[in-house]
């Protein structure tokens, strides 16, 4: 799936809801692969409860990792696909 392009300030400090209406958090930063510049995940803050039950990859800063691949939307909130990040 290819996004539009989008600035960074654009998806930090948007919402992460599932595609189902689920809330996951707030988009914090975003990682990527400084060789190819492919981006790789979203870093969450404010995660709620339910994120807690998925079996995501945390920072060292104990933040949530969301793979970039299960993006399916960008406007007012960053809608993902569930069955993509478990």
């Amino acid at each position: 799936m290819v996004l539009d392009k989008k600035p960074s300030k654009e998806i930090v400090g948007k919402l992460v809801v599932t595609k189902e209406g689920k809330r996951l958090g707030v988009a914090k930063d975003i990682t990527f692969e400084t060789r190819t510049g492919e981006l790789i995940q979203l870093v969450l803050a404010q995660a709620t409860p339910f994120v807690h039950t998925l079996n995501l990859e945390r920072t060292r800063e104990k933040d949530f990792l969301v793979p970039y691949n299960s993006i399916i939307a960008i406007g007012d909130f960053i809608v993902v696909s569930e069955e993509d990040i478990v």
